[in-house]
């Protein structure tokens, strides 16, 4: 069992995933699961969608040479359909459960104006319309999509069910309703809509129609949101290394490393975990999507080749994925 913080214990499942043979993903940037308790994710360095049973067989992959090597979120519908958000494209896809493409909102390859200058944050001045850089979608209890607007926006967009545009929010700052990387999105059962405002160290709560609520501080690089069908409130969070620059916590000076928090509908946490020992199971290199079954066991994406491989971090071969179960 994990030493967490608050009352919800779980236990990392060693060796869950049966990848098959041949098979790499080097970071897995998004999962969830569907009407069956299958797990679908979303990978990176061999793009594809891989599906899982509840037990970790393998089910089936689709998807190979269509996607382009910026994928970033996956996002499955109560009816099953399976929504995929590729950022280097400038689209959301949505495809059947076994691979059929059905639509595709936004232009592939056509970035909206918003400033950014393809490098830094910081050279977005204004938020703008779909999409520079899209990162996650949720769906409302309506069947409604939000949209998080991402690398190279400062935006949230509200689309009907249909894929129709209603509304765009947001601007690049640090104030109620701005953002700093909109990296993950949520809908609540009562219509609120979570934003994992990344660099900013918070949560932004907004009404269905983008009144800006609330915000909750006690979160850390915040990428993905999941909430359950009893409200409780997964987060995915990355590292903080000393020297970062946070523009709500300043300069960091110490290690935080990548975790996972569980808070009820309050914000009060009921489990927190993530230790320094990032390829130790159940720790963390570099969290990125997290998603919640029916039995309320938990899913973990990580990109931990781009968060943890590549700046000499973590050795090849540490864990990108993993599952927890509620005990």
């Amino acid at each position: 069992m994990m030493s967490t913080t608050g009352n919800l214990h779980y236990a990392v499942v060693e060796g869950w995933e049966h990848l098959p043979e041949g098979f790499h993903h080097a970071d897995v940037v998004g999962v969830d699961t569907d009407s069956r308790d299958r797990v679908f994710i979303i990978t990176r360095q061999e793009e594809r969608v891989i599906i899982y049973n509840r037990d970790g067989s393998f089910a089936g992959s689709w998807g190979e040479g269509f996607f382009t090597p910026r994928t970033h979120g996956l996002t499955i519908a109560p009816d099953d359909a399976v929504y995929c958000v590729d950022e280097g494209k400038q689209v959301i896809y949505k495809f059947t459960p076994e691979g059929e493409l059905m639509q595709t909102i936004g232009t592939p390859g056509v970035a909206s104006d918003t400033g950014y200058d393809g490098r830094s944050l910081a050279s977005i001045t204004r938020g703008g319309p779909p999409f520079n850089r899209p990162t996650n979608l949720a769906i409302a209890p309506n069947g409604d999509l939000y949209v998080s607007d991402g690398y190279g926006n400062a935006s949230v967009h509200h689309f009907s069910a249909d894929g129709q545009l209603l509304k765009t929010w947001g601007a690049p700052g640090t104030g109620p309703g701005q953002f700093n990387l909109v990296h993950g999105v949520a809908v609540a059962a009562d219509g609120r809509v979570l934003i994992a405002d990344r660099e900013n160290d918070r949560i932004q709560f907004f009404s269905p129609e983008g009144e800006y609520l609330e915000e909750w501080h006690d979160v850390q690089r915040p990428t993905n949101i999941a909430i359950d069908r009893d409200g409780l409130i997964y987060v995915a969070e990355l590292l903080h290394r000393p020297g970062d620059q946070s523009p709500r916590l300043g300069e960091i000076t110490d290690e935080r490393p990548g975790r996972v928090s569980v808070y009820d509908a309050a914000g009060n946490v009921r489990a927190r975990w993530g230790g320094m020992d990032r390829c130790a199971p159940g720790n963390f290199v570099g969290p990125h999507d997290i998603s919640v079954d029916s039995h309320g066991d938990l899913y973990v994406g990580e990109v931990t080749y781009t968060m943890g491989v590549r700046p000499g971090l973590v050795p090849d071969g540490c864990h990108t994925f993993q599952k927890f179960a509620r005990v």
